[in-house]
């Protein structure tokens, strides 16, 4: 069965950084305006940059890890989109919420979530 995957956006994690803050000089830096934080029940925080080219996602997070920025990949069908990235030498590190954390073969860390919005922004691609 086919399913569809894009490149979702940005994620610039900011280790015990108050997201407000760091948005704060994200958003000027790259010429975006942040929006308020927020704040879920996990603890966890999250400020989106609004207005991003190509409809890219690209939020500032709070996190306990050491500060990195890492890509989301988004798709319709999240389970066969990891299977199709693990057979291109990826591999699963969990799942987290809702979305599954994954290492490329060089080591990056990046996110595969769910499709929201397919209809904004470049089309998904079809894989068999």
């Amino acid at each position: 069965m086919s399913h569809r995957s894009r490149l979702a956006g940005f994620i610039i994690d900011c280790q015990d950084t108050d997201s407000d803050t760091a948005a704060a000089f994200w958003g000027a830096a790259l010429g975006l305006e942040a929006e308020p934080s927020e704040s879920n029940t996990d603890g966890s925080q999250y400020s989106r940059l609004r207005d991003a080219p190509g409809h890219l996602n690209v939020e500032v997070q709070r996190v306990s890890h050491a500060s990195r920025v890492h890509l989301d990949i988004e798709a319709d069908d999240i389970d066969a989109e990891a299977d199709r990235l693990e057979a291109l030498g990826a591999r699963r590190i969990g799942f987290v919420k809702r979305w599954w954390v994954m290492e490329a073969p060089t080591g990056h860390r990046f996110c595969v979530v769910r499709m929201h919005h397919p209809e904004q922004g470049a089309p998904p691609r079809v894989w068999e």
